[in-house]
């Protein structure tokens, strides 16, 4: 079969950066399925696995973390699926990624794909979904059904993938929601997906919440860039209230900042419940079908933004290339072989 890998890591402008190779078909067993594969989207963890280091990968390895796609075959062990369903799924950071014709996947992180979207629309919504859904109401606690109607939240990073779920999810459990954005365009998008205010995270931002009416807020969710953030973060949080960050701090944080206000911070990986095997891993199964659900009722809409065919090496390249540049928002899409 057809995929992209690689077999050193290094720059994408680098021509050997992803390759296009050919592989031999899984085969899936016990809880695993087997997708065709229809479409794809790339995100930050896609080009941070790739980027320059020491090592090599014999057999190339391959990288994808979102895909939609319909099941091929199915392992001895399966309970929740069928050949010929249409699912959509973000997968396991430890096995072969999303980046080829086929891919076998644990039926437990697998999802029904929304029947009112294109393959295309759901290849968007996975990793995105899942990691603002288990940032809010498994990390943050936040009562889905609106028992925290009325607080605020700060979005760090609206515009980014996971923001913009965020935003939509965070404002269906009644929440105010303030985002960040620092361009005219991504303004307008936060606002689109439903924030209520909007701050410039290219400046400190205390000074702005402020000027908002609010001495502070009760939640803050940092999708983007920890370390620089996390100073006004420190300030802007409520006593007692609670931060969730998906970006990994490259320098010590200093928690006395946040130590005198009794202030709860919590880490969301959405690769966890795979990695670990967890108890409740058929939880991000549960997570996909709300999803799809909330999508087809209309409640949410997919961040799909820019869609790339077909998918080879070339358009990954290019949609890695796009993401590094840092200037994005929603989803970049790779459909079709």
């Amino acid at each position: 079969m057809k995929a992209i890998g690689l077999t050193r890591y290094l720059p994408i402008s680098d021509p050997n950066s992803l390759l296009d190779i050919e592989v031999e078909k899984p085969v899936p067993s016990k809880r695993d399925i087997l997708v065709a594969i229809k479409a794809i989207s790339v995100n930050p963890v896609d080009t941070k696995v790739r980027s320059p280091k020491a090592g090599e990968e014999n057999p190339a390895k391959i990288l994808g973390w979102d895909a939609s796609g319909i099941v091929e075959e199915i392992g001895d062990e399966i309970t929740l699926f069928k050949k010929g369903d249409e699912v959509f799924y973000a997968g396991d950071i430890t096995r072969q990624g999303s980046n080829a014709q086929y891919q076998i996947v644990d039926e437990r992180i697998v999802g029904l794909k929304p029947k009112s979207l294109s393959f295309e629309q759901a290849a968007a919504l996975p990793l995105t979904s899942i990691t603002a859904y288990e940032s809010l109401f498994d990390r943050l606690k936040i009562d889905y059904k609106g028992a925290d109607k009325g607080k605020t939240i700060l979005i760090i990073g609206g515009a980014g993938g996971v923001g913009s779920i965020a935003i939509q999810l965070a404002k269906l459990a009644g929440l105010n929601v303030i985002a960040s954005a620092s361009r005219a365009k991504t303004i307008d998008w936060v606002k689109q997906f439903g924030a209520d205010e909007v701050v410039n995270h290219r400046q400190k931002m205390q000074p702005q919440i402020a000027k908002l009416g609010h001495d502070f807020v009760d939640y803050i969710a940092i999708f983007n860039d920890t370390d620089g953030h996390w100073l006004d973060v420190a300030q802007m949080i409520k006593p007692q209230g609670s931060i969730v960050s998906i970006v990994e701090s490259k320098k010590p944080m200093e928690m006395s900042l946040i130590r005198s206000k009794s202030v709860t911070l919590v880490w969301e990986l959405m690769f966890t419940r795979a990695m670990f095997e967890t108890d409740d891993m058929i939880k991000q199964h549960l997570i996909l079908n709300q999803i799809a659900d909330l999508i087809d009722a209309q409640k949410i809409r997919t961040t799909l933004e820019t869609i790339l065919s077909p998918i080879n090496a070339t358009n990954i390249k290019k949609a890695h290339a796009m993401l590094e540049a840092g200037n994005t928002k929603g989803k970049i899409v790779i459909s079709g072989f």
